[in-house]
């Protein structure tokens, strides 16, 4: 494989399609030269003059059989957007503050998932770093950005990017990317990028007049699917596990978060989950600093989190779905969709103990059963990551409302307790520990008149088809939809709100202190429950957590000292612990 970095043939691009490849760089074309050397076949060269004269900033291009010029693939800025020519950036200059820094594992942590544009006012990389002592006195230990790839228009949720490599240039690009990383670091947080390697956006993707990056006729959710398996894989997939790596060295990333695996169309006998688990334990190995590499996968396949030599694709972790929708359910009473089979407080239990609802039971939403039972030699309740919101959920909804716009303080703090206790790794959503106000809605701002329409008339056949009332789904082109999304930080000291924030903290902290709420394993959780009476409790250790979700109160035997109450009126005296509906308690068992 030829090197596409920093120096050494910086300009070679990939591009089998093509009959003549010209560079243009600064102003200037050149003819570039076709390899022809078996595993290299389709890669094109810059004359050796261009090579030696490269300097950061240049603005280039490629004139494929004479159209164009398009951006590099492997383009690390975009200082004009995805449509016009790229600049060169050199990620050896950064001078590395972080020698210091060892990692964090994910077992035992909590991670914060954030979306740039909408955490500060600013929505940059920089003003984000501006955060991160708030986040450290918060109590989490990783950030997990949205994606920061390449997208066309200014903001975006991030999943339509079309440059993997670059970074967006209105979050500051890639030396503010790299100077958060620092930031980040120094706090004493880990950060994971989320990344999408499952299809392209819809504006701005060039990479078919390259290459066989896409496979026409084999589509996903969002389009034609990525070219893992077929004729020309073998760099299609270099292309995407060197950006992985990309990540993982020149930004100093502590992990990835792998979009929706599941719409991975990949039939060679090595997956490429699998190639994604070794080179994050190759990374580890060189640098000796923990590589976190999450799938997020609506198959419930535990093979996902399974080591290597037990045929599994060794990933770190994935995200469980199941215990988001128990919960949800739970509190909010809400069983349209796929929330149909999660009515119980029997479903909440089940997942507690095994980690998945569907392990190979019937899925009515899909109508067909889903998923196999978690091997518990072979896996660890960590390596699921558990929420009660996330970026999803929340923005996948018609008008992107949060849960604070429909439960109670009471059933938000209960939500709270369960998903930062439970035996898995809690994520939170930006905003959610301090039950932000504002929604989180699904916003775009394609430059394209046409492109900018049809999303907005899909987005509203989507809901009208599952129900919701199209006269209130927000056009994602307008402007307001974007800036009701960014978080507003004056909430944080004000009433319930700061009551959350302190709960959340609090809820940290002991989870922090009490080995036994992470270190368990599957078979280590037991759970009792009352779905007449809505009460539920699990105990890991010595350890009990008691919710009830009525609203009369709760009285339940119980000997010990009460580690951490929802509800100022909770009590345990003689022998009997007295719980006020909507709220929940920890308690350290005698």
């Amino acid at each position: 494989m030829l090197e596409h970095a920093a120096g050494k043939n910086r300009y070679d691009v990939w591009a089998p399609n093509a009959g003549s490849v010209r560079l243009l760089a600064d102003d200037r074309e050149y003819a570039m030269e076709k390899h022809h050397d078996g595993a290299a076949s389709g890669w094109w060269r810059a004359p050796a003059d261009v090579v030696a004269e490269e300097t950061d900033g240049v603005r280039y291009g490629y004139v494929l059989d004479g159209e164009g010029p398009f951006p590099d693939p492997r383009s690390r800025r975009q200082p004009d957007g995805v449509h016009q020519l790229s600049a060169t950036f050199d990620p050896s200059v950064h001078e590395w503050k972080d020698s210091e820094w060892k990692g964090r594992n994910l077992k035992g942590s909590v991670i914060y998932e954030l979306h740039l544009g909408t955490f500060t006012p600013e929505g940059t990389l920089d003003a984000a770093a501006g955060k991160l002592d708030y986040l450290v006195d918060l109590g989490v230990d990783f950030i997990e950005l949205l994606p920061v790839n390449g997208f066309n228009g200014v903001h975006n949720w991030g999943y339509d990017g079309v440059l993997w490599y670059a970074v967006h240039e209105p979050y500051g690009g890639p030396a503010a990317y790299q100077r958060f990383v620092d930031a980040a670091h120094a706090a004493g947080l880990g950060v994971i990028q989320d990344v999408v390697y499952n299809h392209l956006g819809p504006s701005g993707n060039y990479l078919p007049k390259f290459g066989p990056y896409l496979k026409s006729g084999e589509g996903n959710t969002w389009g034609d699917s990525v070219n893992l398996d077929g004729p020309g894989s073998d760099d299609v997939r270099r292309y995407i596990l060197d950006n992985a790596a990309m990540w993982l060295r020149d930004y100093h990333v502590d992990g990835l978060r792998l979009d929706a695996v599941h719409a991975f169309r990949d039939e060679r006998a090595v997956h490429i989950l699998e190639e994604f688990g070794a080179l994050g334990d190759q990374i580890e190995a060189e640098t000796g600093i923990p590589r976190t590499l999450i799938a997020e996968s609506d198959l419930n396949n535990p093979r996902l989190i399974y080591p290597s030599q037990d045929n599994g694709y060794g990933l770190e972790g994935q995200w469980s779905d199941d215990f988001h929708h128990a919960v949800h359910v739970n509190l909010s009473g809400e069983t349209t969709g796929y929330y149909s089979d999660f009515d119980s407080l029997a479903v909440l239990a089940k997942v507690l103990e095994h980690g998945f609802l569907h392990d190979g039971s019937y899925s009515s939403f899909r109508g067909r059963h889903h998923g196999r039972p978690i091997r518990r030699d072979l896996a660890h309740p960590s390596a699921l990551v558990v929420c009660l919101q996330n970026h999803d959920q929340i923005g996948n909804r018609a008008i992107g409302d949060r849960l604070t716009a429909t439960l109670s303080y009471g059933q938000l703090a209960i939500g709270a307790v369960l998903t930062m206790t439970s035996p898995f790794t809690p994520m939170l959503f930006m905003g959610e520990e301090f039950g932000a106000s504002t929604p989180w809605q699904f916003f775009t701002s394609h430059p394209e008149p046409e492109l900018g329409k049809a999303t907005a008339e899909g987005r509203i056949k989507e809901f009208e088809r599952m129900g919701w009332d199209p006269a209130v789904v927000p056009d994602p082109q307008d402007p307001e939809t974007f800036q009701r999304s960014k978080l507003k930080w004056d909430e944080i000291g004000d009433g319930d709100h700061a009551r959350l924030l302190q709960l959340y903290k609090d809820l940290a902290q002991l989870r922090r202190n009490t080995p036994e709420l992470v270190e368990g394993g599957f078979g280590e959780t037991s759970v009792e429950f009352d779905d007449d009476e809505h009460w539920l409790q699990f105990t890991r250790g010595t350890v009990r957590v008691v919710c009830n979700f009525g609203g009369d109160a709760f009285e339940t035997p119980l000997s010990g000292s009460v580690l951490l109450a929802t509800d100022g009126e909770a009590a345990l005296e003689a022998g009997t612990l007295t719980l006020p509906g909507a709220s929940a308690a920890v308690v350290r068992v005698q």
